[in-house]
């Protein structure tokens, strides 16, 4: 049972490490005005963001690789 757990949390954190890159990245580019011509989010253009979303960014990916390089 607890091999079954292992794998189950191994997959659900490696998932929320790619939901991270995927946010992080649209943050990113949200501050770099590259979303779309339309976009009226306080993000928008604000360089701040360019810097939060590559973090958060980076934090997944160390999310996913800790997910699956940690011994269980």
């Amino acid at each position: 049972m607890r091999g079954i757990f292992n794998i189950v949390m191994r997959i659900v954190s490696s998932l929320l490490g790619v939901l991270m890159v995927v946010g992080g990245s649209f943050w990113a580019l949200q501050g770099l005005h590259l979303t779309g011509p339309n976009d009226k989010s306080f993000m928008v253009g604000d360089h701040h963001w360019i810097l939060y979303g590559a973090i958060f960014a980076l934090l997944g990916i160390g999310q996913v690789i800790w997910s699956n390089t940690r011994q269980g």
